[in-house]
């Protein structure tokens, strides 16, 4: 990036993927406006960082794939969540840093940053043209500034991720001894004679949980924490093998399989069909209850293929599915529950956009990697539709407008901790609860990810190539476009257009290159770029 601010400064026009206007459908930065103009009309912004409202359309237009389906309201929440990111961009001291929260909180650390959700933020941000944003991002954490381990936060693996789109070896070079020594000291800190990490369940950023109740201070062995980990090590061992440590890289592979294995020996009940908690109570016995986390391991391609009717359990009343869930637990549990009374954050009923979109990308990989999935891809797509529907919001005007905030109710859309912090202490947004509006564009999640990789299928591969396998259903829509994606050093666009009217360039399906076309089929298909 610094060459590029130098080739700006010296007056030298640099090539159009850098610019960052690429686009092949004309009128991309004209939609792209017209939402934002929108979401700033609805919008207070109380808070203000680096990128103002008055500035969010022109960083989007040069940052941001351009989407368009036929489901406008799946449209809109696209680009209402980039719109939502832009606001937790933040240029420090220390560069650039990606907040959770607009208002101070006093839990964050410094600039405000929580690892908690950081994960999120590279999967997501690392999509952006400018990759300098989540270059300082990953830096930051580990300078001395940032404390990566406050929190559950598998940084290897969101870095690697990010180095997949961007190709900053330089970066995995530098940050690498860095990275070995966070995962050493996971191992020293939260792993034990079993082989299996423990983590507390508010350090997942998941207090209040059921299976959490069951020890002391929320203790357990969790396929959260022991997922991350397996992630790590797999990572460790790919920036590994890149930045010419082929032994290293070999033994972070050995520690990769040797916890799957555990992982899938010691985590996996029998008679449930599902990852659990095992409490740290002395009992070594699993939870009671099913939780949504028991699919995290598939967001890293743990389970064996005959692991998965656990899937069953997402699309069931009386397991996860609800109007705006899932359910963080299992509804025919005894002690799952909708509660508005004691902490406003509570991981044992209520939706969290945090593990619905975690989940959402696990079940991309699961169509992705395993065969004969159980589940279809109209299944991924209604779960999507759900999580973008439950983006919403009643105003003071009975206006419904596109919102994210923390927990939500399952049945009724409710932002939970929202209309319980508004009138914490008598209605004055107590600072100790992070002050007004706390959750408003709460930065604690995915959904453009879930779009680009997930339903569009833009998946980049360590050997450098890009798998494009869109799961969008067989006959769902007559035409659809990710246009302007940067990936690789390249720009990519795809179009379904079923009647070829659309975008004026054939029927079918189409993907192109750096506005060549690579692809033309009749059909939705599979497609690598070399």
């Amino acid at each position: 990036m610094q060459i590029k601010k130098l080739f700006i400064a010296l007056g030298i026009v640099l090539p159009l993927h850098m610019q960052g206007q690429n686009f092949l459908i004309k009128d991309a930065p004209e939609v792209i406006e017209s939402y934002v103009n929108q979401f700033n009309r609805e919008d207070n912004e109380l808070y203000k960082q680096d990128i103002p409202n008055c500035g969010a359309s022109d960083f989007l237009r040069k940052n941001i794939p351009f989407f368009e389906c036929p489901d406008k309201e799946l449209e809109k929440t696209y680009y209402f969540r980039w719109w939502t990111y832009r606001k937790h961009i933040k240029k420090t001291p220390d560069g650039f840093v990606i907040t959770e929260f607009l208002p101070d909180v006093p839990w964050a650390g410094k600039y405000n940053t929580i690892s908690c959700a950081a994960n999120h933020h590279f999967y997501e941000g690392r999509w952006l043209r400018n990759a300098e944003i989540l270059s300082d991002y990953a830096s930051f954490w580990f300078s001395g500034s940032g404390n990566p381990r406050l929190y559950s936060f598998g940084a290897a693996d969101a870095i690697y991720n990010y180095y997949l789109i961007h190709n900053d070896k330089m970066l995995l070079a530098d940050l690498y001894p860095k990275l070995k020594d966070n995962f050493a000291k996971w191992e020293e800190e939260k792993r034990d004679s079993t082989g299996m990490f423990w983590q507390v369940d508010v350090r997942d950023g998941m207090e209040m949980s059921v299976s959490g109740h069951l020890s002391e201070g929320g203790r357990g062995y969790r396929p959260t924490i022991n997922s991350y980990m397996y992630g790590e090590a797999v990572a460790l061992a790919k920036i590994a093998s890149i930045v010419d440590r082929d032994m290293e890289a070999r033994t972070y592979q050995k520690k990769a399989d040797k916890l799957k294995g555990i992982i899938n020996r010691r985590l996996w009940d029998k008679q449930a069909d599902f990852y659990k908690v095992i409490p740290l109570n002395g009992k070594m016995e699993f939870s009671y209850a099913r939780e949504l986390l028991g699919y995290i391991p598939w967001f890293y391609n743990i389970p064996p293929d005959n692991y998965s009717i656990a899937w069953k359990q997402l699309f069931d009343s009386k397991g996860f599915e609800a109007a705006y869930g899932p359910t963080t637990v299992e509804q025919r549990c005894p002690d799952f529950k909708i509660s508005y009374e004691g902490h406003e954050c509570q991981w044992n009923g209520p939706s969290w956009p945090y593990l619905t979109s975690m989940t959402l990308a696990a079940m991309a990989n699961y169509f992705n990697s395993y065969d004969s999935p159980i589940i279809t891809k109209k299944d991924y797509l209604s779960l999507l539709n759900i999580y973008s529907n439950s983006h919403r919001f009643l105003s003071v005007n009975n206006d419904t407008i596109c919102w994210i905030d923390e927990n939500i109710n399952p049945y009724t859309g409710d932002w939970i901790s929202r209309t319980r912090l508004k009138s914490w202490k008598n209605g004055t947004w107590d600072d100790s609860k992070g002050g007004v509006e706390r959750g408003k564009d709460y930065n604690h999640s995915s959904f453009c990810n879930l779009i680009i990789s997930g339903l569009m299928g833009v998946r980049p591969q360590e050997d450098g190539s890009i798998i494009i396998n869109p799961l969008v259903p067989d006959g769902c829509w007559d035409y659809f476009c990710l246009d302007n994606v940067y990936c690789q050093g390249k720009t990519i666009t795809i179009i379904f257009d079923k009647k070829g009217k659309k975008y004026g360039r054939g029927k079918g399906f189409i993907v192109y290159v750096d506005d060549k076309c690579l692809s033309h089929t009749t059909r939705v298909q599979k497609v690598v770029i070399r």
